[in-house]
């Protein structure tokens, strides 16, 4: 009998998630019978895949209670709802850091100027958060300071990190991980433009290219996809994750954030990259 594989998402990511053409044909290629669903449809019977597979649940965000029980229902779903649980709000990153990873500093809930790092200009948005929404650049540190005070004012955990300025002219590094293996980098260019303050309509994926990654990026990433299962109680290996880095004023990477819940994996960008994807789900569907 064939398996089926089901690719989630939010209404809006099945439509327009670049990656899923190229996921859905792969995993074609390799045999599966493959259904894109949505997370939140009621009539779904989730025990009739072999695998379900979060793909671009977009919507989380300002549904995280009812995405993370839906997770938690779901009788084979990878990344499974341990790792939704952790990685769907930003506190992670301090999970990260106690275990010696290098990450951009982060103040949360910041209330007077003594709480903001040294920088010429800083980052504000909220620990539960996704393309951008509620996040904003500010040279200004009353104004950096008044939107924490917006976001924890309406029960939401404010993080402020310095702005890492070799973003402008470097972008980020995703580094994407499928099936437990590095598969291959993308720099991601700037998104926060100067004194525009916050917006809900930023396009993250238009400037984006394939890149090398550095030895030295290569020894962070790893070193942070390795950590995960010990920091997520013991959780299985991810079946897929993508590390964006940047570098600090000493030029080492450092890690912006670790998507482990419905990050894009650039396969327009690297296409060999969805057989990869297809062999994880054979490796998953063989334990």
């Amino acid at each position: 009998m064939t398996e089926r594989v089901a690719l989630v998402g939010s209404e809006r990511g099945l439509r327009v998630d670049p990656d899923l053409p190229l996921a859905v044909a792969a995993l074609g290629d390799a045999g599966y019978e493959v259904d894109l669903v949505r997370w939140d449809d009621a009539d779904v019977d989730w025990s009739g895949f072999d695998l379900a597979v979060v793909r671009s649940c977009w919507d989380y965000a300002w549904r995280r209670a009812e995405f993370l029980s839906w997770a938690e229902s779901v009788p084979r779903l990878r990344n499974g709802g341990a790792l939704l649980r952790w990685n769907t709000d930003k506190t992670y990153l301090r999970d990260l850091e106690r275990a010696g990873l290098p990450v951009v500093p982060t103040v949360w809930n910041p209330v007077h100027p003594d709480d903001l790092p040294a920088a010429g200009e800083w980052v504000v948005k909220p620990s539960v958060s996704a393309g951008s929404r509620d996040t904003a650049r500010w040279s200004d540190a009353s104004a950096a300071l008044d939107h924490a005070a917006q976001l924890t004012a309406a029960g939401r955990t404010a993080m402020l990190q310095p702005y890492v300025t070799s973003v402008d002219d470097e972008g980020e590094t995703a580094m994407l991980y499928l099936g437990g293996h590095f598969s291959h980098a993308v720099r991601k260019g700037a998104l926060l433009v100067p004194g525009e303050g916050v917006r809900h309509d930023r396009e993250s994926r238009g400037d984006l290219s394939r890149v090398q990654s550095t030895a030295a990026q290569r020894d962070v990433a790893d070193a942070v996809f390795a950590a995960i299962g010990d920091l997520v109680g013991g959780a299985p290996v991810p079946l897929y994750a993508r590390i964006d880095l940047v570098h600090d004023q000493a030029g080492h990477p450092v890690v912006l954030e670790l998507e482990l819940t419905e990050p894009s994996l650039f396969l327009p960008q690297a296409p060999e990259a969805a057989a990869a994807l297809a062999r994880a789900v054979e490796a998953e569907l063989q334990q």
